[in-house]
């Protein structure tokens, strides 16, 4: 698949401003600084259609764009930043799952994890509630080019191991600096499709 429009649409903070023409969506969760605003952009072939911030914890609304004006790419806020207060994280929270639960249009969440990182206890969480609502989901360890191949293939064993994964579900690898893991995750968006 090739992305060749992408456009934002509208940052909301409850479902009555979600769109309401029934495209199809894929959601993109994580942890904040795990490189969800990069991937976003790196498969839109767009530098700063997603803002990217130096500072993590900066989105905090659902952030919805059109992609190719036939589905939209979601951007949930990041969860387990430290340097916010428990109240904001909580609103976060809902946030989340305010669009998580009770969304027909949502097809997809690809959960980004740092292949630098043993999965948090909020990226267990997360992918247990994703599995739990019987979402399809999509596991994706980001930033490989910060690592060795070895170091690589012996977190992507830890991250599988910490998440439970089950021996026929994928993890993917990308690097937003080399694009690598762009056509395959794409190739797998549009099976979605």
């Amino acid at each position: 698949m090739e992305i060749k429009q992408s456009e934002f649409i509208i940052s909301a903070v409850a479902p009555a401003q979600y769109p309401k023409d029934n495209r199809v969506e894929i959601a993109f969760v994580g942890r904040s600084n795990v490189g969800k605003s990069s991937l976003i952009n790196t498969l839109t072939n767009r530098r700063k259609l997603v803002k990217v911030s130096g500072t993590p914890g900066k989105t905090r609304l659902v952030n919805f764009f059109l992609i190719n004006n036939e589905f939209y790419f979601v951007d949930l806020p990041g969860y387990g930043y430290a340097k916010v207060s428990k109240v904001e994280k909580e609103s976060w929270g809902k946030v989340i799952e305010a669009y998580l639960t009770n969304r027909e249009q949502l097809k997809k969440i690809i959960l980004l994890v740092d292949c630098r990182h043993k999965p948090s206890s909020d990226d267990i969480n997360m992918y247990k509630w994703i599995k739990h609502y019987n979402y399809g989901i999509i596991v994706v360890a980001t930033k490989i080019d910060k690592l060795t191949k070895n170091e690589l293939q012996k977190n992507l064993k830890m991250i599988r191991e910490t998440l439970s994964l089950d021996p026929s579900e994928k993890l993917l690898t990308f690097s937003s600096l080399k694009k690598y893991g762009k056509e395959e995750l794409l190739d797998i968006i549009s099976e979605v499709l």
